[in-house]
């Protein structure tokens, strides 16, 4: 696996890590809550556990590409790529899903579903294309 993918592997691995800590460790805190995912303060607790849920299933996605890459490093090389392209593509499927959720908001300036959707698509997608060279 060349050096971009493993570059954009971990990036891939960032932006999950990222959404892990707003989904989970930040949510209550209205910038994340409100200014982030759009959700108004009395909606908070019917979307608590909703984020939650959702935030662990960004952490351990995030531990695919972590795994892998140490894989690849530690002679598991076949393991490691299999473990990264899979959990990349998986990555990727799912920002399409949440672009085309909301797809009001492609035609939004600042759409959550735009940013969110690009940044989790983006980087693995990049993996994949680097990978197959």
């Amino acid at each position: 696996m060349n050096a971009v993918a493993q570059v954009f592997a971990g990036i891939a691995v960032l932006v999950h890590l990222l959404a892990f800590a707003w989904e989970v460790l930040l949510f209550e805190r209205p910038g994340v809550h409100h200014g982030i995912f759009r959700i108004p303060s009395e909606n908070l607790p019917a979307t608590r556990l909703w984020s939650f849920n959702v935030g662990f299933y960004n952490l351990f996605l995030a531990a695919g590409p972590v795994i892998g890459l140490v894989l690849l490093h530690t002679g598991s090389t076949a393991a490691g790529r299999a473990l990264v392209l899979y959990t990349c593509g998986f990555m990727a499927l799912a920002g399409v899903a949440l672009g085309v959720s909301d797809l009001r908001a492609l035609s939004r300036p600042r759409g959550s579903g735009r940013g969110g959707a690009l940044a989790q698509t983006l980087p693995p997608l990049v993996v994949l294309v680097a990978s197959a060279f």
